[in-house]
């Protein structure tokens, strides 16, 4: 019955909040967001109560501000749909939170002086979403609303909204404003630059990676990481008691390919060689440049006569493999030395069989596999 109502409740919250990370911390956030709303329109709903705000303006206020949250929690949450970037909702909230604002400045009479904190709590909360030119226009625009609201209440009240008053407040509110939107400006240029800074340690960090583990001439494993392969294929729970087999290659002649066509004839011959290799394997199948012209394969879970099928397809494949302006005396070829893994012996001893198997197969006139 829990686990019933858990699921349910997850379900819910996917389908209101979505289920991809960043959609879902935004409609999260929006949701604090209208929280906030809700709680500041009850205080005023309450003044309102008490005579301080004229009933009327507070109902429509609210009727509005109520139809705000929940269409923007719409476009928040059908925001991948609609494609809609979240600097962009970030400006359209902002707009809507001005306007909240100078709404609430027009009607709040005597409370007006503690609204002026609104359009600073915007321009924060936008600084996380926005880049600091952006959040400078929308300063620019939070004061020139909120002084054409400052205005026009002078205008038509000027008893209650005097000019001196209405000017030195729009002043104050104008000096705090600007310097908190260059503060925020400030850090959010820091968050860019460490934001930048940390894609760029993650990207050294996998060129890194790559350089441990990936050879650079095939874009196989190396040798290093192939010992770590076997390290973990050791450790592997193996209760089925599906046999390992490891198997050492060793191209023919490649001395010679060197020699007569050039290293970067070589080259390609190891590069085209990997490839042949990979497209033999499956996923779960490792191979390495163990060193030179020598590769050492992995196939986990593989009985020996499969092992021998894949060598011989991979020795079919090799032969075919040519090279443009390139004309080798004999065919590509590889000499092999395929082993099984006897019970729980460590790795390092099978990679010794398969070594000396493959001396067995080179000594006796190579392009052929034994198996030890």
């Amino acid at each position: 019955m829990g686990s019933s109502v858990t699921g349910r409740l997850a379900a819910l919250s996917e389908l209101v909040f979505g289920n991809e990370p960043r959609l879902r911390r935004m409609t999260q956030y929006w949701s604090a967001t209208a929280l906030l709303y809700i709680l500041f329109l009850s205080l005023l709903g309450h003044c309102a109560t008490l005579g301080l705000i004229d009933a009327g303006a507070m109902r429509a206020l609210e009727r509005y501000a109520e139809t705000g949250v929940v269409l923007f929690f719409a476009l928040v949450r059908f925001s991948p749909r609609l494609g809609l970037r979240p600097s962009t909702l970030a400006a359209l909230q902002a707009l809507f939170g001005i306007s909240c604002n100078m709404w609430i400045y027009a009607i709040a009479g005597p409370l007006r002086g503690a609204t002026l904190m609104g359009l600073m709590v915007v321009v924060v909360f936008c600084t996380f979403a926005m880049r600091p030119r952006q959040n400078l226009l929308l300063t620019f625009t939070g004061l020139v609303g909120m002084g054409g609201t400052m205005f026009w209440q002078h205008a038509h009240d000027p008893v209650r909204y005097p000019a001196t008053v209405e000017g030195v407040t729009f002043l104050l509110m104008a000096l705090a404003t600007v310097a908190v939107a260059f503060l925020t400006g400030v850090m959010s240029t820091m968050r860019m630059r460490l934001k930048a800074q940390r894609e760029e340690l993650a990207a050294a960090l996998e060129t890194i990676r790559v350089l441990a583990t990936v050879d650079e001439l095939t874009s196989l494993a190396n040798r290093r990481h192939m010992h770590a392969v076997l390290a973990a294929e050791e450790r592997r729970d193996n209760t089925l008691g599906r046999p390992t087999c490891i198997a050492l290659l060793d191209i023919d002649f490649f001395k010679q390919i060197n020699d007569r066509h050039g290293h970067a004839a070589g080259d390609e011959v190891l590069r085209q060689f990997a490839a042949a290799a990979r497209a033999e394997l499956r996923t779960r199948d490792v191979l390495a440049r163990w060193g030179g012209e020598e590769f050492l394969l992995m196939l986990p879970d593989t009985a020996p006569s499969d092992a021998l099928a894949v060598l011989a397809r991979l020795r079919a494949r090799v032969a075919r493999l040519k090279l443009p302006d390139v004309a080798f005396e004999r065919a590509l070829s590889f000499s092999g030395g395929l082993t099984t893994r006897a019970g729980h012996e460590p790795l390092a001893t099978t990679v010794n069989r398969a070594d000396k198997a493959l001396y067995q197969a080179k000594s006796g006139g190579r392009d052929r596999v034994v198996e030890a």
